[in-house]
């Protein structure tokens, strides 16, 4: 573990702080602290900065609702800069996005992540976006969705019945998509399916624990 007093803040006393979404892993912002918010923030849990504009400590989310709970910090190999991963209860910016970085300054996009997917989709449900095939099952609402989820699913059974590895993976893939939708439009997301998988998990380990007994009885 890395001490506070460990830490090389520069000399008016600030330390850079990259924030990022632990489940998405996208960058939400960048900003500092000196060693009285790093404090509070870990006390608290919540980031909490220091605003090099106001002269002041300022907790994220104490005006607008946008906290950002802190999973860790951790400091890069120099001590003088921290990743700061957290989840958050909403926008990062002050602009009202998810993140503050939104201008892009090359082109080309990032690596692909579900969780990117999933935020996409969410974005097409909210802001609808005319030639869209994801805004259009949106507005043709849950029996739509239903329906091309039976048919893919139909589609993955006929191309793994006939051993055909290419359009098994390709239907698969429209199967995950489709089933993401749904889970936009009825409000589940990727870190409920992720924490559904890892009760059963517990519960899977708890059965064969049982079963060894059993057997050793």
């Amino acid at each position: 573990m890395t001490g506070i007093d460990e830490l090389c803040f520069d000399e008016n006393g600030l330390i850079p702080c990259v924030v990022q979404d632990n489940a998405t892993g996208r960058v939400l912002t960048l900003a500092y602290m000196n060693a009285e918010s790093l404090r509070i923030s870990i006390e608290k849990k919540l980031c909490c900065f220091y605003s090099r504009k106001r002269k002041c400590l300022w907790l994220k989310g104490e005006t607008s609702g946008n906290y950002q709970h802190i999973i860790s910090i951790t400091a890069d190999c120099d001590k003088d800069a921290l990743l700061v991963r957290v989840k958050p209860d909403g926008p990062a910016c002050h602009l009202g996005t998810v993140s503050c970085f939104e201008n892009p300054v090359t082109e080309g996009d990032g690596p692909f992540t579900y969780d990117g997917l999933y935020e996409l989709i969410m974005g097409r449900k909210t802001e609808k976006k005319e030639g869209s095939y994801t805004s259009y099952l949106f507005e043709k609402g849950l029996d739509k969705i239903l329906k091309k989820i039976g048919e893919e699913s139909t589609e993955v059974v006929v191309a793994a019945k006939n051993e055909d590895r290419a359009e098994t993976l390709y239907e698969i893939a429209d199967l995950c998509y489709h089933v993401t939708v749904l889970m936009a439009q009825t409000g589940i997301t990727p870190d409920d399916v992720k924490k559904e998988l890892a009760s059963r998990h517990v519960i899977d380990k708890k059965v064969k624990q049982e079963t060894m007994r059993s057997e050793n009885v």
